[in-house]
């Protein structure tokens, strides 16, 4: 904002200093009786006219204001869920694109979430206590829900006055007025609401726009190629071997966006070959390529897909001849070989323990147990193993003795976070059969409970940190938040109902770790403040802030959203959705990860879209839009840590 120009001031010339006392003197008592003459209702509104005129010529409240309609983050961990306003969008920001791109925001979706116009259809004015060190402080009033759903006014009172949308007016009277605007508000929004079918149709209509121009971008500049870089209008390969495209085939499918499907089935029929002199990784490969390949297979039943999961699958299985059985991390697919990283004889815990949803499936597909065989022995082997602790296990395992390294390190995050969202799914694939795979998942969360559970001050945040050798750390990954869902889907199969308490606990801090940004994008990892006397919960170190378009904040946020009919999940995503769109969103097509949540003029675009921000991030999206509980449902499905739903096994399996 640029300061006042000499324009805005008024000059006074005064005749004479003698006079001036006097005069001002009378002035001032003709004023008064002037001002004393009006009634109350005329004194009102020249009091609002004259604290609009004040307002807009102060440019720190203005900025504020302007920051509130572009949806502007909470500090408070526990306020009241707010409705987003239309968003007055920035000029795109200009991230010194090779090839002409830009990010622009996305105009066409920039309103109100019509879910949200029609749930807060009601009078809606909230209280909340905002700081602006630029600025003075600006009084709102507090959303109470009420038993009958409807929302009542809490007026914050002082000295015989209420802030009243910005307006102060006397407590006690021209409550006509206030009532009449309120009124108007009400009519308002009931006329934008329309029906609940167009809302969600809306919603779900948004994520489609949303993954069309994701697509767009990966069609023109990486068709066939692992991962489009959407500002330099190119392409990345990681394993060459159309990573995106495989990972985005069911998201197509469930989105019901044919066309799409149709030319994407038509180059993995003619162009996917397997049979290739390249390294892959074999998490990597089996979560995106294996499970999506599988899944795909089982949403059409088309056994294209089916015979290309038979044989990267059964190229994979050489990394399991290791001396201990516990597999290396990289195979040549083409030569039939495979080895550990070249630094290392180790392997991380959460991959050797997070591929087994796709080799059980895939053997019982086949009826050759030798999927399956391989991948219990790793099971089998971890659940032994001494170093846990009260369920928790280290981040690292040798492939040549089978033993855990690097012990006395503990995290729900990085190298770690999977192979506890297995132990419940593997479970719950198997017909809740396998009880050593449920005890090994109820004691690891004791063991959360136990070691790594804290609270952030000043707002009493739950989160969980990590642990080094009894060291506590309050560093939690953005990966830590796909625990509220596994919590929530295993409290929906039966586990205790603490499970789900925790769930929501810790989905309201993993979403604070979007609405506390600047961008409303979370970053890679946080820290919280634990010490009294805090004035924020949440600290983000400079090599932490960027955010890579990850899924774990909406996943749990879909699986909440399943088991509970809280439109406040939907809400949240929408939110998060929003901000995708304004602050990754490629002109040219696709959208990009970003190293800055922290400035929202510059975010420093990285030219990087992952295949799991299409494979996951936007299909969790629309699951999570949508009120159709037959939509993949997790009483028939579960997904595997890349989002691709496999069956859940029939009892006679």
């Amino acid at each position: 904002m640029h300061p006042p120009s000499r324009q805005d001031y008024i000059s006074i010339s005064l005749a004479g200093q003698g006079t001036y006392n006097n005069g001002k003197q009378w002035r001032r008592q003709s004023c008064w009786r002037k001002w004393k003459r009006l009634s109350r209702l005329q004194r009102s509104l020249i009091l609002l006219f004259l604290f609009m005129c004040g307002l807009a010529s102060y440019p720190a409240v203005t900025e504020h204001l302007r920051g509130l309609t572009d949806g502007e983050r909470s500090t408070e961990s526990n306020s009241v869920l707010r409705p987003v306003f239309p968003q007055v969008l920035p000029e795109p920001v200009s991230p010194r694109p090779e090839q002409g791109s830009q990010l622009i925001p996305d105009t066409e979706h920039a309103d109100v979430s019509p879910r949200l116009i029609e749930k807060y259809s009601a009078t809606v004015i909230i209280k909340k206590k905002l700081s602006n060190k630029r600025g003075p402080p600006i009084l709102q009033n507090r959303l109470q829900k009420k038993g009958n759903g409807t929302v009542a006014v809490e007026e914050q009172k002082e000295e015989g006055v209420v802030s009243w949308r910005g307006a102060v007016v006397d407590a006690e009277k021209d409550t006509e007025e206030a009532k009449e605007e309120e009124s108007k508000d009400h009519l308002l929004a009931n006329h934008k609401s329309g029906s609940s079918n167009q809302s969600e149709a809306s919603l779900l209509e948004a994520v489609k726009d949303a993954f069309r121009h994701a697509w767009q971008g990966y069609k023109d500049f990486a068709w066939g190629h692992d991962e489009l870089r959407p500002l330099s209008k190119s392409y990345s390969e990681w394993f060459g071997l159309g990573l995106t495209l495989i990972d985005a085939l069911d998201t197509m499918w469930i989105l019901g966006l044919k066309e799409e499907f149709e030319e994407a089935r038509t180059w993995v029929a003619t162009e996917l070959t397997f049979n290739k002199n390249v390294d892959v990784n074999l998490f990597e490969s089996t979560i995106r390529i294996l499970g999506g390949l599988l899944s795909t297979y089982h949403l059409t039943g088309d056994t294209m897909f089916l015979d290309k999961a038979k044989d990267i699958g059964s190229r994979l299985m050489p990394a399991f001849n290791t001396p201990s059985k516990i597999p290396y991390s990289d195979v040549n697919i083409g030569k039939g070989t495979a080895h550990p990283p070249r630094w290392t004889s180790d392997s991380t815990v959460a991959e050797v323990t997070s591929i087994q949803l796709e080799f059980r499936e895939l053997s019982r597909l086949t009826q050759d147990p030798q999927y399956q065989d391989a991948v219990a022995e790793v099971m089998k082997q971890v659940h032994q193993l001494d170093g846990k602790l009260d369920g928790l296990v280290p981040m690292f395992i040798n492939t040549n003795n089978g033993q855990f390294t690097h012990q006395g390190i503990f995290t729900l995050g990085a190298r770690a976070d999977s192979y506890y969202e297995y132990l419940l799914k593997q479970w719950i694939q198997g017909g809740k059969k396998e009880d050593q795979l449920l005890q090994d998942y109820v004691q690891a969360i004791e063991g959360v409970k136990k070691n790594l559970l804290q609270k952030s001050s000043p707002s009493g945040l739950t989160f969980v940190g990590e642990l080094s050798h009894g060291q506590f750390s309050p560093k939690m990954d953005h990966l830590v938040c796909f625990l509220p869902g596994t919590l929530a889907l295993g409290a929906h199969h039966g586990l205790p109902a603490d499970h789900m308490d925790l769930a929501k606990q810790l989905m309201e801090t993993c979403y604070q770790m979007y609405l506390q940004m600047e961008t409303g994008l979370s970053p890679e990892i946080v820290h919280f403040n634990m010490h009294e006397g805090s004035i924020r919960d949440i600290d983000v170190k400079l090599a932490d802030r960027h955010n890579l378009l990850r899924p774990e904040t909406v996943e749990s946020l879909f699986y909440l959203y399943r088991f509970t009919k809280d439109h406040k999940y939907q809400d949240w995503g929408w939110n998060i959705l929003q901000n995708f769109n304004k602050y990754t969103k490629v002109s040219s097509g696709g959208y990009t990860s970003i190293n800055n949540v922290r400035d929202p003029d510059y975010t420093s675009p990285r030219d990087k879209m992952e295949s799991f921000f299409l494979g996951e991030t936007l299909k969790y999206l629309y699951l999570l839009f949508s009120d159709d509980p037959g939509l993949i449902s997790l009483d028939e499905y579960v997904f595997n840590t890349e989002a691709h739903p496999l069956p859940i096994w029939p009892s006679t399996a």
